[in-house]
């Protein structure tokens, strides 16, 4: 039989500190693309053939790209101590798998970044982008993956999760939660496929699509297309998110941090509809666009925890 995993609080905070981290990477990477410094540097992995280039603290560009670089290479080191500490002193093999699982992911977004750089002037017949522009549309929707990855070991690791003191939730809140996740994973796909194809202000007006006041927009192309199907999924995901909350708020034998998330993730949609709204009225803001992409990553980040600490019974079935 098995022994039950100990709490370990310093391998606990060191993931939780992780996972705050992943969000400065985040942060510096929606800004890079947002101002268009992806190309502020032309070479790979160093930068001008330098660690600490000349004017990255200066101009906006270079520092936004070199600034990503440098977080991305601490996210990478985190994440190796991060699966060698698990492998360690993890009891659990489905915990250490996640921590080899959050390494190779930063492997493989490490590559496709650079291969982003590297690639950027090979066209492709038929397309507006290049190779290397079409590898941001990985490259963004991967990190999504790699936030949930992380925020999954952090659940794992933490002390009402060890104790087992989290409670059950019933198939409905179940269901409802990984609907809510589908639907935001969906919406950051959309969302990184519409900023990379500079579709941010296909549709100038909101919330209605033209300025005399229709539903629909009065012209269609791919861009319009791409910015329509964003806010379809964000009026989706705003009643999906509140009927998620009612019933997860309501499910009385659920630990009461729990129950609070509900509070949480509703506030965390409303946010990312005001900050959505933004971006449209102030002509993309860089500072609105930048918190948007954050906010949404933490939507995502926050509803797949959520989910998955009310499935723990099902997670912990694997107890070799």
């Amino acid at each position: 039989m098995s022994r039950s995993p100990a709490y370990k609080p310093a391998l606990a905070w060191f993931a939780a500190l992780g996972s705050l981290w992943v969000f400065v990477l985040v942060a510096l990477g929606a800004l890079t693309t947002t101002i268009g410094a992806g190309m502020a540097f032309p070479d790979w992995p160093l930068s001008n053939g330098s660690v600490n280039p000349h004017g990255w603290l200066t101009e906006i560009d270079k520092f936004a790209e070199h600034s990503h670089r440098l977080s991305g290479a601490v996210m990478g080191l985190v994440t190796i101590a991060l699966a060698i500490w698990l492998h360690l002193r993890e009891e659990r093999r489905w915990l250490r798998r996640l921590g080899w699982w959050a390494l190779g992911i930063v492997i493989v977004q490490g590559l496709i970044g650079g291969k982003r750089v590297l690639l950027d002037s090979i066209g492709v017949p038929g397309f507006d982008m290049t190779v290397g522009q079409m590898l941001r549309l990985p490259h963004g929707m991967l990190a999504q993956v790699y936030v949930c990855v992380l925020f999954a070991i952090v659940a794992g690791l933490s002390r009402p999760w060890v104790e087992d003191t989290l409670g059950r939730a019933g198939p409905r809140v179940r269901l409802l939660g990984w609907g809510c996740t589908v639907l935001l994973f969906l919406q950051l796909a959309v969302a990184v496929t519409m900023r990379h194809n500079l579709a941010g202000m296909a549709i100038p007006t909101f919330p209605l699509s033209t300025p005399d006041g229709a539903l629909l927009p009065a012209h269609w192309d791919y861009r319009v297309a791409l910015q329509f199907a964003h806010r379809v999924l964000a009026a989706l995901i705003g009643i999906g998110v509140a009927v998620y909350g009612h019933f997860l708020w309501r499910e009385k034998s659920l630990h009461p941090l729990v129950r609070g998330a509900s509070l949480l993730l509703v506030a965390l949609v409303a946010v990312q509809i005001i900050l959505g709204a933004q971006i449209i009225w102030t002509g993309r803001s860089v500072l609105m666009t930048t918190g948007h992409v954050v906010t949404g990553a933490l939507t995502l980040a926050t509803t797949f925890m959520v989910v998955f600490l009310t499935r723990r019974d099902s997670v912990e079935a694997d107890k070799a």
